[in-house]
């Protein structure tokens, strides 16, 4: 269970990439996706890191920049952003090895590929000790803030 900080976050986060969607449209590139959806962050007042640099710890070894995050938000929710015309079952597996590695609750999975941003929309929960995170697929929209 999430706390209502969090699904709150995770609602106005859907509303950024709603607009971003909607101003935009499917077919750019994810990067500029990406930079839209940071300054969409942050006309929200949501504070928000793109290509969080990562390193991880593999059995007793310290392994720097391990992966990049697309961006993460607040350092509690993750977003793998795709431009692509299909999700594919890697590009799922992608986020929830991130929100595991990353010891992250919440993610979103965002094709801006999609004709509808609604079927382009994927949300992971993830719980500390579960292996692995449970993908909520499609994303059941609420209304945003």
């Amino acid at each position: 269970m999430l706390s209502p900080q969090i699904e709150t976050l995770g609602n106005r986060v859907i509303g950024c990439a709603m607009r971003v969607h909607s101003e935009l449209g499917p077919g750019l590139l994810e990067s500029t996706y990406e930079r839209c959806m940071m300054h969409e962050l942050e006309l929200s007042g949501i504070a928000a890191v793109s290509q969080k640099l990562v390193s991880i710890h593999y059995k007793g070894e310290f392994i720097p920049k391990a992966y990049y995050m697309d961006i993460l938000v607040e350092d509690v929710i993750v977003l793998e952003l795709k431009s692509v015309e299909f999700i594919a079952p890697e590009h799922k597996s992608q986020l929830l090895t991130y929100m595991r590695l990353g010891n992250k609750q919440l993610g979103f999975l965002i094709n801006f590929g999609a004709t509808s941003l609604r079927s382009g929309l994927h949300r992971v929960i993830w719980t500390k000790g579960t292996n692995p995170p449970q993908p909520s697929f499609p994303l059941p929209l609420r209304p945003f803030v």
